[in-house]
């Protein structure tokens, strides 16, 4: 009997937690299909494609940041058109990840964010460069530094993190 309602009573955690899962899964309606994070009204992820820009359209969001370089395939004709298309502004911001980590490049990434008023989805290829930034830009704004990495990681962060890192250890 003893080991039923052991099982019964972790049957019934389990489908509570799975419930939970699904609701908060739900009410992120606003949210990409794709990898993304979000902060402070700042979506980060990676590339999207038309579908993708026309549901962050739907959702609300007003501007795209593309940190991508213009080298760098898109999978789009033309990004800028596919976004304005969309119903939404087109604001390019190359990154390059092997020399644009700067505290430079989070300041003028910290005075687009406060120019515009609405929802934005920043992107790179993988987000990553995006979170990047934004722990910069955390810094910035006064975050300490694992609260500005984590800051970061909320928004893409991953394989640049010792690069950010280092970039805060020389601030």
């Amino acid at each position: 009997m003893h080991i039923s309602t052991s099982l019964r009573n972790y049957a019934i955690a389990t489908l509570l937690l799975f419930a939970i899962g699904c609701v908060a899964y739900a009410q992120q309606s606003s949210a990409p299909s794709g990898p993304a994070a979000y902060i402070e009204g700042v979506t980060g992820a990676g590339q999207p494609d038309e579908a993708e820009l026309d549901r962050l359209s739907a959702a609300g969001y007003k501007y795209v940041i593309d940190m991508r370089l213009p080298h760098e395939d898109r999978g789009l004709a033309d990004e800028r058109a596919s976004v304005e298309a969309a119903g939404m502004s087109y604001i390019p911001l190359p990154i390059d990840s092997s020399t644009d980590i700067t505290f430079e490049k989070a300041n003028e990434l910290d005075r687009i964010l406060a120019e515009i008023d609405g929802p934005v989805m920043i992107h790179c290829g993988s987000g990553n460069r995006v979170g990047a930034l934004m722990s910069l830009r955390a810094s910035i704004n006064g975050a300490d530094d694992e609260t500005a990495v984590e800051a970061g990681k909320q928004t893409g962060l991953t394989r640049l993190e010792p690069t950010v890192r280092e970039r805060l250890e020389e601030r």
